[in-house]
């Protein structure tokens, strides 16, 4: 077990098969979403006010932009 500053260590989440990312700051897009659900996804994406999102699979492709 390691320990940092008193809080159990944990491991990372398993990654997910698609991210909704945010691409307002070309210099740092921002992950907004992970999910395994495609369509969950795309409804997210669509539920949202703003635009420049960029969905994503697991190993980085572009499936679609809104």
């Amino acid at each position: 077990m390691k320990e940092n500053e008193g809080e159990r260590w944990t491991p990372p989440p398993a990654p997910r098969a698609y991210r909704v990312l945010w691409t307002g700051d070309p210099d740092a897009p921002e992950v907004l979403k992970e999910t395994d659900d495609l369509l969950e996804a795309l409804r997210w994406m669509q539920a949202r006010d703003r635009r420049e999102f960029e969905l994503r699979d697991g190993r980085g492709a572009l499936l679609a932009t809104g």
